[in-house]
C-alpha cells in the first residue's frame, strides 16, 4: 500500500460528534447530512466530508467510541436543529494512505496502525485519524467508495 507523508492543512469544518456504538454512527452522520442538504453545500471539491476518529472501535467499548463527521465549511455555522457546530482540524504532519473498497472495512487505516506505524520508526501525535471520504452520497456504490487515511504523527 502507497504511504505518503504530507502536511494536512488546518481546515474549517462544521460537525457533530458521535459518541457510541459504531452500530449507529450513520444517525449522526445523517444529522449532518440533513444540514448539508438544507445549506446547499453539495458540491464534493468544496464541501469535503471528514470523519475524525478518535477511537479504535475494535479494541474500544462501545460506549467510549467516539467520530466526528464534519464537512468544510468557512463560514459561520449558525445555530440549527441538527446540533452542527464549527470545529477546526488542525495542520498536522500525517502518514496519508488511500483506501478503496467499502467504508466499513476500512484496510487503509488497519495497514497504517498495524503494519506501517511499527516499522517506520514515526510516532502518533495524539490526534485523532483523520478520514477523507472523497466520494460520497447515494450513488457510490461500496465498492467504488473512496477514502483517504491520514494518521497524524509527531
Amino acid at each position: 500500500m502507497q504511504v505518503d507523508i504530507v502536511l494536512f492543512p488546518e481546515t474549517r469544518v462544521a460537525g457533530i460528534t458521535h459518541q457510541g456504538s459504531p452500530a449507529t454512527e450513520h444517525d449522526t452522520a445523517r444529522k449532518l447530512i440533513a444540514w448539508k442538504i438544507e445549506n446547499r453545500l453539495l458540491d464534493q471539491a468544496r464541501y469535503r466530508s471528514y470523519g475524525l476518529h478518535y477511537t479504535d472501535p475494535r479494541i474500544v467499548a462501545p460506549g467510549e467510541h467516539r467520530v466526528d463527521f464534519c464537512l468544510s465549511y468557512e463560514d459561520p455555522v449558525t445555530p440549527n436543529p441538527h446540533g452542527i457546530v464549527e470545529m477546526v482540524i488542525p495542520a498536522m504532519r500525517c502518514a496519508r494512505a488511500r483506501d478503496i473498497g467499502s467504508r466499513l472495512n476500512n484496510k487503509a487505516a488497519r495497514y497504517l496502525y498495524d503494519e506501517w506505524l511499527p516499522a517506520s520508526g514515526e510516532q502518533l501525535s495524539g490526534q485523532p485519524l483523520v478520514f477523507h471520504y472523497v466520494n460520497v452520497g447515494p450513488a457510490v456504490q461500496p465498492h467504488e467508495a473512496i477514502t483517504d487515511v491520514y494518521l497524524p504523527l509527531k
